[in-house]
């Protein structure tokens, strides 16, 4: 089934313990879109600057189930850079700059081609982009979107309209506690569970995901990760795997959502065993199902 992403293009930087990448592919549209393409087709809808190299989404154009044609190069205007450090503790990571450029204009225009697309994904930007794209779009199925701390502290009211309008909202754990102001975060996902139609997942990083769905928490154990070189755009992969299976199996059931999720965590633990869209370029889906399987026996109890 039709799935639709639209969400930044970046150009990155990244030091961490491992090593490091500069003026790497990246952004959230971009990691979503390459880790949702294991399970279905992907609508690709983003913007970059007359600044961004060339064949620089390459990798995206070589999948050969992305469809770009929602994709603009917009004269004038420059692509959104940013650069991170980070610590031992790759937990933690320090922005040293970000330049948003084009993603400080207005946003892009979804073609008419895409806008009848069944699931749809907002990824991380500004609620007010993310509610203007949502008008763009006719009968979607699902929509479900993803946030940030920025948008909670500086826009909340907005989000919270946004929110109203969505089926599904992805965030982690501090973001769910800021945006309800509760500590616990079972009453946290609980509550946003309320602002949303169908479901909310609370991502832990490391320690997992709740899916919070029906009044009903289900907990999911994060994968035994061993080797983390750069864990940039691991959220991002984590909801196009998840999102990309639910396209698949054209299905929001409980037991969907839940093998959904299951299958993010196993993309996102693929993807931070190297920089930018390194390791995505290695695998197939086989590679994929051989660690779900893993990952499932390892769950069992």
């Amino acid at each position: 089934m039709s799935l639709l992403v639209t969400g930044s293009i970046g150009i990155d930087t990244v030091e961490a313990p491992s090593g490091s990448a500069e003026d790497a592919l990246g952004g959230s549209s971009v990691y979503f879109a390459y880790a949702a393409s294991f399970f279905s087709p992907v609508n690709f809808v983003g913007v970059v600057g007359e600044d961004c190299p060339e064949d620089f989404l390459k990798p995206l154009a070589d999948r050969g189930n992305i469809d770009l044609a929602g994709l603009e190069v917009r004269k004038g205007s420059k692509t959104f850079r940013w650069h991170g450090k980070y610590h031992d503790d790759v937990n933690q990571r320090d922005t040293v700059s970000v330049d948003l450029n084009v993603l400080g204009e207005a946003g892009p225009t979804i073609p008419p081609q895409f806008r009848d697309s069944k699931y749809v994904f907002l990824a991380n930007t500004h609620p007010a982009l993310q509610i203007e794209l949502l008008g763009q779009l006719e009968n979607a199925s699902l929509v479900v979107a993803d946030t940030m701390d920025l948008w909670i502290n500086i826009e909340r009211d907005m989000l919270v309209d946004l929110l109203s309008k969505i089926d599904g909202l992805v965030l982690n754990d501090s973001e769910a506690k800021l945006l309800t102001g509760k500590s616990n975060i079972v009453q946290a996902g609980m509550e946003c569970a309320t602002m949303v139609k169908k479901f909310v997942v609370v991502k832990k990083g490391e320690h997992g995901s709740l899916l919070f769905v029906d009044g009903k928490v289900y907990p999911l154990a994060g994968y035994p990760a061993d080797k983390v070189v750069d864990p940039t755009g691991a959220g991002d992969s984590f909801a196009g795997g998840m999102m990309g299976y639910i396209a698949e199996q054209d299905s929001v059931s409980v037991e969907t959502l839940h093998r959904a999720i299951a299958y993010g965590t196993v993309v996102a633990s693929i993807e931070l065993e190297d920089f930018s869209l390194n390791r995505f370029t290695e695998i197939n889906r086989s590679d994929i199902d051989a660690r779900f399987e893993e990952f499932k026996e390892l769950s069992a109890f």
